[in-house]
């Protein structure tokens, strides 16, 4: 799909005015997050079709009368709910905030992981480094700290994660599984929940894990719990450091939503290094949302978004890519796309590549 091709179809008067929401947008962004924590939306939502009053509202929730009009006026013209004679009433963005589970995660997301450290975006985008990072720990990187996170930090961050890419795997997994893969390496497997789906879904597949020593304890503890250890195991390593190979003797690699935790040099290294240990039956799937093969705008909205996130927060020089930067890599690593499917779960793209056959 193409996006962004033409300017947008809007008024200048128009223009001026969502000119103007972005001016506002943390504070807009704060008060929608706070008609949900005190449950305003929710108890509107519940009136059916009645509405409710200023005073009904701050008597159902312990909040000032003060506090719920403050709110209630920014939704107003937030859009979330709508005014007549005294009493609120829901709108269907409050309607969609408040019961559309991506909006929840990544409203979660943005407030807990990303919102104080958002602050030091332009030292992030002036030095290349994670500058907002600070905000949640003393890393180089946020992937070495996920497991010390607070927990509700901790939470919002995984929950995020695997509300994308959970649900790709219905769809994803028999087309893997298609090659009847017999072990397969899952690169940055996280907490291994890509390993137990495989394990769920062939009773004799093994998986190999590799990550952190931090992420894979989880991992391997995940994995004892659901009584697969005997098929799940870890390969501990660094891949920043590229000196380390990969694990040697899978038929199959696995690169879930993880290419894009890294720069374009560092995913070369990385795919190179995958392409000394595959043979030409090997295949290397890539899941990824690339923004430019989203079916719709706000897909891409989204994606675009969570780039930031990686400049501020998560290690300065990664991103959510157009799919050309990334065939353009696997090229320059001396693979190719074997196959390629797009809109799976929610607007990801699987690439099956395989190693360049020898010319001469």
């Amino acid at each position: 799909m193409a996006f962004y091709e033409k300017p947008m179809p809007i008024s200048a008067f128009d223009a001026k005015f969502e000119a103007q929401k972005i001016a506002f947008a943390p504070i807009t962004f704060q008060v929608a997050r706070c008609l949900l924590k005190f449950n305003i939306l929710a108890l509107v939502d519940s009136a059916d079709g009645q509405g409710c009053s200023l005073t009904e509202l701050a008597s159902q929730t312990e909040v000032s009368e003060y506090g719920v009009s403050v709110l209630l006026d920014m939704g107003l013209s937030m859009g979330l709910v709508w005014q007549q004679d005294g009493r609120f009433y829901l709108d269907k963005i409050g309607h969609f905030l408040l019961h559309d589970e991506m909006a929840q995660k990544n409203l979660n997301f943005s407030h807990d992981v990303c919102y104080q450290g958002l602050f030091d975006l332009d030292k992030a985008i002036e030095t290349g480094k994670p500058a907002g990072l600070k905000a949640l720990g003393d890393w180089d990187t946020i992937y070495p700290g996920l497991s010390q996170l607070p927990e509700q930090i901790k939470a919002s961050w995984f929950e995020f994660d695997h509300f994308y890419s959970d649900r790709a795997f219905p769809e994803v997994l028999p087309l893997l599984f298609a090659h009847k893969p017999q072990h397969i390496l899952d690169v940055g497997g996280n907490t291994g929940k890509w390993a137990l789906a495989c394990t769920g879904y062939d009773a004799t597949v093994k998986v190999t894990i590799m990550d952190l020593p931090g992420q894979l304890k989880i991992a391997m503890d995940n994995a004892e719990q659901a009584q697969v250890s005997d098929r799940v195991f870890g390969f501990a390593t660094d891949l920043l450091d590229e000196d380390r190979g990969f694990y040697q003797g899978a038929d199959t690699i696995w690169m879930s939503q993880f290419l894009d935790c890294f720069s374009p040099p560092q995913i070369l290294s990385i795919l190179k290094r995958a392409a000394k240990v595959m043979g030409f039956d090997c295949r290397l799937y890539i899941l990824e949302t690339f923004w430019d093969r989203q079916p719709f705008a706000a897909g891409a909205y989204c994606v675009n978004a969570t780039s930031i996130y990686f400049t501020a927060i998560a290690n300065g020089n990664s991103r959510m890519y157009h799919s050309r930067d990334m065939l353009d890599l696997l090229q320059q690593a001396g693979l190719y796309v074997d196959e390629s499917r797009d809109e799976l779960g929610l607007g990801h793209t699987l690439l099956c590549c395989r190693l360049k056959p020898i010319s001469g």
